[in-house]
């Protein structure tokens, strides 16, 4: 017999410990293969992670199945009580998933720090709803048996995260996931496995009963999900990432006809009208841009400006874009960081080159990678002649900023419904009924009115068409892990006779 591998664990900094293997049935293992992680502002290895395989996502999946009913039955308090202790410990190491977060994805600390803040927000948030999980009661139609429904949980969940924001994604997905009864299998995005790690790793120390919560890391994703969603047990997939590797997902899921949750590409449109608050538009631009270095699925992908402003709005935007310090996260002043990897920094390289050449754009600032250790891009912005071309159906995932002009409120509205995408989209303007005329007429699932963030734990995250399907975030966050049940209950009216 084989004596299994003594799990590992990683001092990373100010001695955070985070354990370097899987995690399942309550029990963090080794594979015996390994990857590593490295850190896109120096280019270097800072670990390396056990390599999970199709065998081990068939066991995190027993694991789940196994502790499925005793989960769906505790007590919704006595789960709550283990949600708010993994909270206080959880916020007792904000600057362990800080430190971790800015080294293994290259955000700067800052944006780290408040990714936490906003990770731990909404797993309180479905911490406090976990009680208030509610049926209804009413008579049937004509009379004679009561309609009752109830909300029970879909079953075990495959939770696949993204590199981007490696906290907030696992805190969204699992706390919805956890709060609502369905037994987990994360599955960790290989550029950032540490943030995932160290989370799961506090979720066991709160006291999570073995198999709640399982945990694989894994170089390659599809060796993962395409057993799982063969599998008849699993019942839920909730997805973040692109929108190519969605609908293969979806395509998998049909076969056993999976409960879907999909968060995919997205487009941005950051209309700016005639009548907005220039400086305010600019700021909020710069912000909803350039944060993660440009390395989110609702940034500004398309800045649309109405004629009457968009001289005044080009020229402060890239004095403010031009002031950005880029570097090393653990610098206080640096603003934006690095790339994933060499390949999304050479990609935007290329990019910028085809917009030149084949899109007529004209370079306002930057355009080129950054010659130091790492994988740094300068904040770019360019200006395109008109709108004859499919970007607006490219993500651009990179500090990269394009703007446009339009001469009408009417050209701005179909020009940012001109796309296949439809996650989040952007208004600036001070006439309150144009706000809402427009707001119900753009194509998006979120629209920002007046403001470039709008993540809220009690506020439902999600989109339309590519963008995907379900939401995260809020009351329909939680709905998405439940299913409701109807029981038809015939009452015999002369019983109390």
């Amino acid at each position: 017999m084989v004596e299994p591998l003594a799990p590992r664990t990683h001092s990373l900094l100010s001695d955070h410990k985070v354990p370097l293997g899987i995690f399942i049935g309550g029990a963090w293992e080794e594979t015996g293969r390994e990857f590593s992680v490295v850190n896109p502002s120096t280019g270097s290895v800072i670990a390396s992670v056990s390599d999970g395989d199709a065998s081990d996502a068939v066991r995190a999946l027993d694991a789940a199945v196994a502790a499925q009913d005793d989960w769906r039955a505790m007590a919704p308090r006595a789960r709550a009580n283990l949600f708010h202790a993994a909270h206080r410990l959880l916020e007792s190491r904000a600057d362990a998933f800080a430190d971790i977060m800015t080294l293994e994805s290259g955000k700067p600390r800052a944006e780290s720090v408040g990714e936490f803040a906003l990770s731990i927000g909404f797993f309180q948030w479905y911490a406090e709803q976990i009680a208030h999980i509610h049926g209804t009661y009413s008579s049937s139609s004509n009379g004679g048996f009561r309609v009752m429904t109830t909300k029970q949980p879909v079953g075990p969940a495959l939770l696949i995260t993204p590199w981007n924001f490696p906290m907030l994604m696992n805190a969204r997905k699992g706390g919805a996931a956890l709060a609502a009864g369905c037994t987990v299998v994360f599955k960790s995005a290989s550029e950032t496995p540490l943030t995932a790690a160290l989370f799961v790793a506090t979720l066991e120390e709160a006291g999570f009963p073995a198999g709640v919560v399982n945990l694989i890391h894994t170089s390659n994703s599809a060796s993962i999900s395409a057993p799982l969603l063969a599998d008849p047990r699993l019942r839920k997939v909730s997805f973040t990432g692109s929108t190519g590797v969605g609908s293969t997902l979806l395509e998998q899921a049909a076969r056993n006809i999976v409960n879907t949750s999909m968060e995919l590409g997205g487009d941005g449109p950051f209309v700016v009208l005639d009548d907005a608050d220039v400086d305010l538009a600019v700021r909020e631009a710069v912000n909803c841009k350039f944060r993660n270095a440009g390395q989110a699925c609702v940034a500004a992908n398309r800045i649309i400006l109405h004629r009457d402003i968009a001289e005044e709005f080009t020229e402060k935007f890239v004095a403010a874009a031009g002031k950005l310090e880029v570097g090393d996260g653990f610098d206080a002043s640096v603003v934006v960081g690095p790339l994933i990897n060499a390949r999304q920094r050479d990609r935007t390289g290329h990019l910028v080159e085809d917009f030149q050449s084949a899109a007529g754009a004209t370079l306002l600032l930057g355009g080129k990678a950054i010659d130091r250790d790492g994988f740094f891009f300068e904040p770019t912005v360019m200006s395109f002649p008109d709108k004859k071309h499919d970007f607006c159906n490219d993500e651009i995932f990179a500090p990269v900023a394009a703007l446009y002009t339009v001469d009408s409120v009417a050209e701005a509205l179909e020009f940012a419904n001109d796309t296949h995408y439809g996650l989040a989209a952007y208004l600036f303007t001070r006439d309150i009924s144009r706000a809402v005329a427009l707001s119900e007429r753009l194509d998006f699932g979120m629209v920002g009115v007046n403001r470039g963030i709008m993540a809220e734990p009690a506020a439902p995250f999600g989109g339309v068409k590519s963008s995907g399907l379900g939401r995260e975030g809020g009351h329909e966050g939680l709905e998405d892990f439940l299913e409701t049940k109807y029981i038809a209950l015939t009452v015999d009216e002369s019983s109390f006779e």
